[in-house]
């Protein structure tokens, strides 16, 4: 629930954010590139790419979960307060989840961007809508690489992302929890 209702929200931040982004963007604010987008596209436009979102959102997380805790087993299998391990896994859970999502993420960004240059080398016309179409828009396009464009730089992003996250997320869980850590016995 807590995903479904963060897209919900986030959705229309990112298609305006993925819009402003563009080369030759004619959009020169936010609030401008909203009210253009609502007024030549509609409400519809900021959720294209939802489906796609929660596709890849959902995923994302379940890895970047799994991938922390797997490998706080590993590093730190007593579970205590350990920075550099919460660093560790953090970093090497988002890159992790970041590269296996990112034919998910260079969908929605075509979704989002609605990018002219691409939708006319595919021969598309109007609008291009729904995930499956954008998978095989990018297929058309650049083959089985062209869903890993900017997987480098989507885990250069979500490794420090998510380390400190998770650095930030354990320190609080220790120092509210210290008196008790402190108070039980050692395995």
């Amino acid at each position: 629930m807590a995903t479904l209702l963060h897209d919900a929200v986030m959705n229309p931040a990112e298609v305006v954010k993925q819009r402003m982004q563009m080369y030759n963007s004619p959009h020169r604010s936010a609030l401008g590139c909203m009210r253009t987008v609502w007024r030549t596209e509609g409400l519809r436009a900021f959720y294209r790419s939802y489906t796609t979102q929660l596709t890849m959102n959902i995923p994302f997380q379940s890895i970047h979960f799994i991938t922390y805790e797997f490998l706080q087993e590993q590093v730190n299998p007593h579970r205590g307060y350990n920075p550099q391990s919460h660093i560790l896994s953090g970093g090497l859970a988002g890159a992790l989840a970041a590269a296996a999502t990112t034919p998910l993420d260079v969908c929605k960004t075509l979704l989002n961007t609605q990018e002219n240059m691409a939708l006319s080398l595919a021969n598309i016309s109007g609008r291009l809508t729904g995930m499956a179409n954008a998978f095989r828009t990018v297929y058309q396009l650049n083959g089985l690489p062209g869903y890993f464009k900017g997987m480098q730089a989507r885990i250069v992003y979500q490794m420090p992302s998510t380390a400190i996250s998770w650095s930030v997320y354990e320190f609080f869980k220790y120092f509210l929890t210290k008196h008790k850590l402190e108070n039980r016995t050692p395995y």
